[in-house]
């Protein structure tokens, strides 16, 4: 009879553990299912954003190119923008040489002074 009982005991103590492993196993299921779902919208979001990142690759080299045409097509105005400052320089030089202006700085010798020199007092 002890024989009996044991076996019995056992039986539902089987019969316990595989009805807990079948509701542990639907569980896991049901969580790789909605893993699943969850992997297939990040593939999506994914892709998404690399279509994205690709056009805003393609607009930046495009808006590049652009701006390196434009400076390209800038470039002889500012040179000749430079070549104007030079000649105006060289007439302004002209005009002070033909006034007897001096275009160099004044020089003052070391220990003499041509002018009284001007000091301020800061409180």
């Amino acid at each position: 009879m002890v024989i009996q009982i044991s076996v019995a005991v056992a039986a539902i103590a089987f019969a316990g553990l595989a009805v807990y492993l079948i509701l542990t196993l639907r569980k896991s299921m049901t969580t790789l299912g909605e893993t699943n779902k969850t992997l297939a919208e990040v593939r999506n979001a994914v892709h998404g954003l690399t279509q994205e990142a690709s056009q805003l690759i393609r607009n930046a080299n495009q808006v590049t190119r652009d701006v390196k045409g434009k400076m390209q097509t800038i470039d002889p105005l500012f040179e000749s923008a430079h070549d104007v400052g030079e000649v105006i320089q060289t007439v302004t030089d002209s005009v002070k040489k033909a006034a007897g202006i001096s275009t160099a700085p004044p020089r003052i010798a070391a220990g003499t002074s041509s002018s009284p020199q001007l000091r301020v007092k800061v409180k």
